[in-house]
């Protein structure tokens, strides 16, 4: 039953990113912004641990990938934020910490690690500075959105996932 509940909760997340990816998108810089991507990172990062929050992230760049709605560049900043957004999360214990490792982790090393991406997958010779106002932008709004949603939402127990996956 644990695992059911963790699995629905991270379909329900994947399926929020994916839809609100075609609603919700600005253009930032030289790419095009999905703040939904952020918010969905760190509402995955306080609720359930890093691992579940990354395999989400993932699923969420597949599936835009696959619908044509995404880049490859979603993989690197999302992943390596949805990572930070949870493990500061569970090191400090605050939601606002969880924005400050998506934003850290999205958007700056994210955007590093997006150099090499790009130019081994998308032939491109674009550099970190170029991909990093981009990913601040997306990062940074996303994550406050998420924010704000956790802040509004009443945590109940039964939503709130706690052990080791």
């Amino acid at each position: 039953m644990r695992r059911t509940h963790v699995l629905t909760l991270m379909a329900i997340f994947v399926a929020i990113g994916t839809l609100g990816a075609q609603f919700l998108w600005f253009p930032a810089g030289i790419a095009k912004a999905y703040p939904v991507q952020h918010a969905v990172n760190v509402m995955a990062a306080v609720i359930l641990v890093p691992g579940p929050a990354v395999v989400i992230a993932f699923m969420i760049g597949i599936l835009r990938n696959m619908l044509g709605i995404g880049t490859l560049l979603a993989f690197p900043g999302a992943m390596v934020g949805a990572f930070l957004a949870g493990l500061f999360y569970q090191w400090f214990g605050r939601k606002l910490w969880a924005v400050i490792g998506e934003s850290i982790g999205t958007g700056i090393i994210g955007s590093f690690i997006a150099v090499p991406f790009a130019k081994l997958f998308m032939d491109s010779a674009a550099g970190a500075f170029i991909f990093m106002p981009s990913f601040l932008v997306s990062s940074i709004t996303g994550a406050f959105i998420g924010w704000f949603i956790l802040l509004r939402v009443k945590q109940e127990d039964t939503i709130r996932v706690q052990g080791n996956y």
